[in-house]
C-alpha cells in the first residue's frame, strides 16, 4: 500500500509525524485479498504482524451465536416423558455439540442397545422445533463482530450440529443469514464434532485452508473437532469452563464475543 508523502516543515519532527501516523493507519488496513493477519505485540514492533492469516471464520451456533445450549439441556425432560421414558442424569451434557449416529449412539448407552434411540431422538427435535419458533437470545457481542468480519470481507460459515431448518430459523429471526456464505448442519456429514468433518465442509465451501480459518466454539466435543481440523480454534466457554485438556486443544479462549472482536482488532488473537 502506497503511503502519502511527509508534511513540509522541520524535517526530523516532519518525519517523525508521518511516520507515526503512517504506522498506525497501516496497521489499521484491511489486507487487500480480505485476509485478517494476526498480529502479535512480541516486544519487537507495535502490532507486528505474524504469519498467520485469517480468511475465514465458522460460527457455532448453540451457546456460541445464541443463548440455547441450556435449552436443548431443558427439552430432554419432556421428550423423554412423551415416550413414557425418565431423565437420566448427566444426558444433556454428554449430548452437547453431538448429532447423528453419535447423539443415539450415547442414547443407547443411557438406555439401553435395544432402546429406540430414533424415536427418542425425534421427540427431542419435536420440542425444539416448538421451543425455537420464536427467536432466541443472542450472545453479546455477536452484533459487532459480524459487522466488523463482513466490513473487513471475511467470508463466514455456520457450522451448527442442529438441522438445516432450525439454523435458518435462528439466523432468519434475527435477520443474520445475509452475513454467511455457508450454512453446515449436522444432517450433512456423517460424523458428528468431535469429529472434525463439519469443519472441514464449512471451510471447503468458503474456499480457505483451515489452517488459516478461525473456528468459534464454545463446547468440549467442537474444540476437539476443530483442533483435531488444524483450525485456529477460539473457545468461549458457556456452560462448561475450560478444562486442561481444552487448555491443550484450543489456540485461545476468550470470555465473550466482544473479546473475540477485541482481540482481532488488536492482534492479540
Amino acid at each position: 500500500m502506497a503511503l502519502p508523502a511527509p508534511p513540509k516543515g522541520e524535517p526530523i519532527a516532519a518525519f517523525r509525524f508521518w511516520f507515526c501516523e503512517n504506522l498506525f493507519h497501516e496497521a489499521e488496513q484491511p489486507l487487500p485479498s480480505g485476509e485478517v493477519a494476526l498480529r502479535s505485540n512480541d516486544g519487537e514492533g507495535y502490532n507486528k504482524r505474524s504469519s498467520t492469516m485469517i480468511n475465514g471464520v465458522i460460527f457455532d451456533m448453540d451457546g456460541l451465536m445464541f443463548d440455547t445450549e441450556r435449552m436443548w439441556a431443558t427439552f430432554w425432560k419432556p421428550a423423554l416423558a412423551a415416550l413414557g421414558l425418565e431423565y437420566k442424569e448427566g444426558l444433556a451434557e454428554v449430548e452437547r455439540g453431538t448429532a447423528g449416529e453419535t447423539s443415539r449412539n450415547i442414547v443407547r448407552q443411557f438406555y439401553g442397545e435395544d432402546c429406540d434411540a430414533n424415536a427418542i431422538i425425534d421427540s427431542l427435535h419435536r420440542v425444539a422445533d416448538e421451543e425455537f419458533q420464536k427467536p432466541v437470545p443472542k450472545k453479546p457481542g455477536l452484533d459487532e463482530l459480524l459487522a466488523w468480519l463482513d466490513a473487513n470481507h471475511i467470508p463466514m460459515a455456520v457450522a451448527s450440529s442442529s438441522r438445516v431448518h432450525v439454523i435458518e430459523g435462528n439466523l432468519n429471526n434475527w435477520g443474520l443469514t445475509h452475513y454467511f456464505k455457508a450454512l453446515v448442519s449436522g444432517q450433512q456429514v456423517k460424523h458428528s464434532k468431535p469429529d472434525p468433518e463439519i469443519f472441514l465442509l464449512a471451510a471447503e465451501k468458503l474456499g480457505t485452508d483451515p489452517a488459516h480459518t478461525l473456528v468459534l466454539e464454545d463446547s468440549y466435543n467442537g474444540v476437539r473437532a476443530g483442533a483435531a481440523g488444524g483450525f485456529v480454534t477460539v473457545m468461549v466457554p458457556d456452560l462448561l469452563p475450560a478444562d486442561d485438556e481444552m487448555r491443550s486443544l484450543y489456540t485461545m479462549e476468550c470470555t465473550s464475543l466482544n473479546e473475540v472482536l477485541a482481540k482481532l482488532k488488536t492482534g492479540e488473537l
